[in-house]
């Protein structure tokens, strides 16, 4: 018998799925374009139209500790892309997250990047002394891949996660007026994009599945692009840098909000209210006419119901599933 290639070890090249017609094999940046139409024919069977950017999975492609030769799985049928999967280690611990994508009526390719981000998961969690791996994968909560295969493997779900969206328009979105003695500053100099970087660590160190992440870690997760005066610290007399909000405005189909927290000492003062009418504002005169951002639904600072109390509803839902898997020995 011939020596498997580590790409063939992975991913079994004596699986009877793998024939002629079924192959795997690694992503690398060249397939972004080809991942990008993927994800959003995806996107289109389960939201009804497409939302995936390019840069958003090119930001995937090119992340310094993507390791896509190890960590990326790429899977055709008859030549055409079917699957694609991606294996994340934010914690150098046990904790392992993946993404993992199939078309519907391609299950069997579906299961064997599934099986491939398992294996590598254990491998990975062993890698960083763990003795077990708890890998993660967020899905529609009528995901593309066939909840009976996860069950069927011991994946199960822990955690529901919502999309909202907001409509916008000048007419309904003036400037608000802020709270006595608070102020807002960009994050346009350096030292203020490390210091929201600090806001975010701290604000969401008890949010379910926050990472910690250095600087540069963090930077490099929210990829080239960033523009920095959508980027707000949010400061008040007497108790200094209070609640930071993180927006961008490089999706198509939105702007974005991917953080918005305050410090434990100054909630309930209506300040993640204002940065959010802020928000608002801002993307509104930018001509932006919706709005996103993703929250926990267990969340136990409120934040579900202050979005829904700003007219923020329901875009789609997200599932956290869960499998516990064993580390090689």
């Amino acid at each position: 018998m011939d020596e498997l290639t580590p790409t063939e070890a992975r991913t079994g090249r004596d699986d009877p799925a793998h024939d002629d017609e079924l192959t795997v094999r690694a992503a690398t940046p060249e397939d972004a374009v080809e991942i990008c139409r993927l994800l959003n024919t995806i996107d289109i069977l389960e939201l009804g139209h497409p939302e995936t950017d390019l840069g958003t999975v090119e930001v995937d492609l090119v992340h310094p500790e993507a390791d896509l030769a190890h960590n990326s799985w790429l899977a055709f049928d008859r030549g055409n892309m079917v699957a694609y999967g991606l294996l994340w280690d934010d914690s150098g611990a046990d904790r392992i997250d993946a993404d993992h994508y199939v078309l519907p009526d391609h299950q069997d390719a579906g299961e064997r990047v599934l099986a491939a981000i398992e294996t590598r998961a254990a491998e990975r969690a062993a890698e960083n002394g763990a003795t077990r791996a708890v890998v993660h994968l967020n899905l529609n909560i009528r995901p593309s891949l066939d909840g009976a295969t996860l069950t069927r493997r011991g994946w199960h779900t822990v955690r529901r996660y919502h999309v909202l969206t907001r409509p916008l328009s000048r007419a309904a979105d003036p400037a608000p007026t802020p709270p006595t003695g608070l102020t807002l500053r960009d994050c346009a100099a350096e030292v203020d994009r490390r210091r929201a970087h600090a806001l975010v660590q701290e604000t969401f160190v008890g949010h379910h599945d926050h990472q910690s992440r250095t600087y540069q870690q963090w930077l490099d997760d929210l990829g080239e692009g960033m523009d920095w005066s959508l980027v707000w610290i949010a400061a008040l007399t007497g108790a200094g840098d209070v609640a930071v909000a993180v927006t961008r405005d490089d999706r198509a189909a939105m702007a974005w909000i991917p953080y918005l927290g305050v410090r434990e000492h100054a909630r309930g003062r209506g300040l993640a209210g204002h940065l959010l009418r802020h928000s608002f504002a801002v993307y509104a005169a930018r001509g932006r006419d919706t709005i996103g951002l993703g929250v926990d639904t267990e969340n136990a600072t409120g934040a579900l119901n202050l979005y829904t109390a700003h007219g923020l509803a329901l875009h789609y839902a997200v599932d956290t599933w869960e499998v516990t898997l064993p580390t090689p020995r």
